[in-house]
């Protein structure tokens, strides 16, 4: 058994409007439909710009490590 809930309204006591009870509603986000940022500061990288940038100085720093180490730097 179960309390309805009653809420006064013009007309006197309604009852409540009945909530769909489906768990996938409460697992949407805001976060997971952002807004588009708006920052006329900064220019767009394309992704293959991105992706070389971080190759790159993945290479210079494993360049750096064989040096350091073929040196006896850090040896």
């Amino acid at each position: 058994m179960t309390l309805k809930q009653y809420r006064p309204g013009p007309d006197g006591l309604e009852p409540s409007p009945v909530e769909t009870r489906n768990w996938r509603g409460r697992l949407r986000s805001r976060r997971w439909d952002p807004a588009e940022l708006q920052n006329p500061d900064v220019e767009h990288v394309s992704p293959v710009m991105g992706l070389l940038f971080f190759l790159g100085l993945g290479l210079v720093t494993f360049v750096m490590l064989l040096l350091g180490y073929g040196t006896g730097f850090w040896g």
